[in-house]
């Protein structure tokens, strides 16, 4: 599921349409796999100018929208400096593409969390706090945005802290 949504928020382009419907065939059934079939739905009626245009006024040009998530829970600080480094430790032991992009982008995260058994425990505690914020905030920006699709795949998909007993 990881590696069909880090391919769905990837830059619009020819073949990746088609890409998404392979992997969306692959998928097991639940909440998570019908999320990403709507996005899928919704983006395969638009011409691929359109859909470059809605990706970059929804993921490039929009500030609320940011899909960094170490940025959106904690701004540019020093925290998100520190969570980056690791992130970019265990990504490159892992071997994860980061695509040109910065460790905290959702794409890497996402393929990094489809490689990983244990994710770092920082991305834990805020991959679910940054999608849902991510989330409300293209409500208001958006509310019939096709991505609002992929986000609540996200948050669907959420790993979680791992519960010890006491």
């Amino acid at each position: 599921m990881y590696q069909a949504l880090a391919l769905a928020f990837t830059y619009p382009r020819e073949g990746l349409l088609e890409e998404l419907r392979e992997a969306l065939a692959g998928l097991p059934e639940g909440p998570a796999k019908r999320a990403l079939a709507r996005f899928v739905a919704e983006v395969e009626k638009l011409p691929l100018s359109q859909w470059e245009e809605l990706y970059t006024a929804t993921l490039d040009m929009n500030p609320k929208l940011v899909p960094y998530i170490g940025y959106v829970v904690w701004g540019e600080s020093y925290r998100r400096g520190d969570f980056m480094a690791a992130l970019k430790r265990e990504m490159n032991r892992l071997g994860v593409d980061l695509g040109g992009e910065l460790p905290d982008h959702l794409v890497p995260v996402l393929r990094y969390l489809a490689r990983t058994e244990e994710p770092l425990p920082e991305l834990v505690e805020i991959y679910e706090p940054a999608v849902a914020r991510l989330k409300k905030d293209l409500a208001v920006f958006d509310r019939t945005s096709p991505y609002r699709h992929l986000l609540e795949a996200l948050l669907l998909t959420a790993p979680k802290h791992e519960r010890r007993k006491a």
